[in-house]
């Protein structure tokens, strides 16, 4: 394993890293009932495999600044019924907490937690005490102002990037779980300020429905959402390709000033969702190709429920950024036994097909780059825009 994309200076080795964790911050995270001890897997394997010397102790997020989001009345009745998991409040459905988000004991101090690990990582890159800034445990991304969603109790993501707002004016959120980056595009979606890029499974009945080609900002934010819907099966080679041409455009026209990037392990073959074929190489190239930019880099998790691969996948990452080239052979810690029966860190892809059409594949790319076109135009100039993407669509564009 190695760091993929590094100069011949090794410049990758060279930059200032973040990496936000505490015992106690592991611990609050652990009690995540649809991942429990997700995190555990993770500090265990990083840990294992590197030094401490970059970690950053996270604090804990005020009601004040999550509200920086979400909403007053979303908040206070999190936190009521967090105090004593009461499951019978009918409230608690219009809130979106049921199924996916249940009431548990202790879920706002959970939201806190991580919401404080992200504003930590961010406030980093803002006092310049790095380049690069990491909570794997963050990421989450389809909670709304008002509504916990998708095992989403509070939309880290977008609270990074208000931080980071702060200081740049060009926010850039980039995000490659398998499923769409809602939560944030939402929030951002009539603003010109921050451009979201989300590339991920788009098929009738999957989670969460949204994220067409067609979907691309509402008023001052049109062309400022871009999104890249995919069939089940791609791989590492061909997912590269596809990213690198959207990112290629994408920096060109918004010129980003820093960036906050989702990597959510559910991409990864092997994985419960049993769609997209990834491995950490075909991730951590994507994710190389955003570091060389050498921007102010915020990098957050996210979904992975193959709990062996998610650790895999962000350990290789880490690698990715520190520089670090890293032993196949899975070092020995309290969960080495799950990692059978090979014990290495590497991830095959399976026999899965790939589903994604060539033609399709250089349409999307096509309609994105015309769509790009219209980011620079002068923001008082009305275009008449036929989408190629929805013939006999009509965009109206006023910036």
């Amino acid at each position: 394993m190695s760091c993929r994309g590094a100069s011949d200076d090794d410049s990758c080795s060279k930059r200032r890293v973040a990496y936000v964790y505490s015992q106690a911050y592991i611990e609050t995270c652990d009690t995540l009932s649809k991942v429990p001890n997700r995190v555990s897997w993770i500090k265990e394997e990083t840990v294992s495999y590197f030094s401490v010397n970059f970690i950053v102790k996270p604090r804990v997020a005020t009601i004040e600044e999550m509200a920086k989001f979400h909403t007053d009345s979303y908040l206070d009745h999190l936190h009521k019924i967090s105090q004593d998991g009461d499951n019978d409040d009918p409230q608690s459905v219009d809130y979106g907490l049921g199924y996916d988000c249940p009431v548990v004991e202790g879920i706002f101090d959970y939201a806190a937690a991580v919401g404080g690990a992200t504003l930590t990582a961010a406030q980093c890159l803002l006092n310049q005490k790095c380049e690069v800034a990491i909570n794997w445990a963050g990421g989450w991304h389809h909670a709304k102002k008002d509504e916990a969603s998708g095992f989403c109790y509070v939309n880290d993501a977008v609270l990074g990037i208000l931080k980071l707002r702060e200081k740049y004016e060009r926010v850039l959120y980039v995000d490659v779980d398998l499923h769409h980056g809602d939560g944030v595009e939402d929030a951002f979606s009539f603003t010109s300020k921050v451009m979201t890029v989300s590339l991920h499974k788009f098929s009738p009945g999957f989670f969460p429905g949204t994220g067409d080609l067609c979907d691309t900002g509402l008023g001052k934010g049109r062309w400022y959402a871009v999104n890249v819907p995919l069939e089940d099966g791609i791989k590492d080679d061909r997912y590269y390709q596809l990213f690198t041409s959207v990112m290629q455009e994408v920096r060109a026209q918004f010129n980003p000033e820093a960036v906050v990037m989702q990597l959510g392990a559910d991409t990864m073959a092997g994985d419960p969702m049993c769609s997209f074929n990834m491995t950490p190489v075909g991730v951590g190239k994507c994710l190389q190709y955003v570091l060389q930019w050498q921007l102010p880099t915020l990098l957050l998790g996210g979904g992975g429920y193959n709990l062996a691969n998610t650790a895999r996948c962000w350990t290789y990452l880490t690698a990715a950024v520190l520089g670090k080239t890293l032993s196949s052979e899975i070092p020995d810690h309290e969960f080495f036994t799950e990692y059978g029966p090979d014990y290495s860190l590497e991830i095959s892809p399976s026999c899965r097909p790939d589903r994604n059409d060539t033609k399709h594949l250089d349409q999307v790319i096509s309609t994105i780059k015309v769509n790009h076109k219209n980011v620079s135009l002068p923001k008082n100039l009305l275009l008449f825009h036929f989408c190629s993407a929805c013939v006999m669509c009509l965009i109206h564009v006023f910036q």
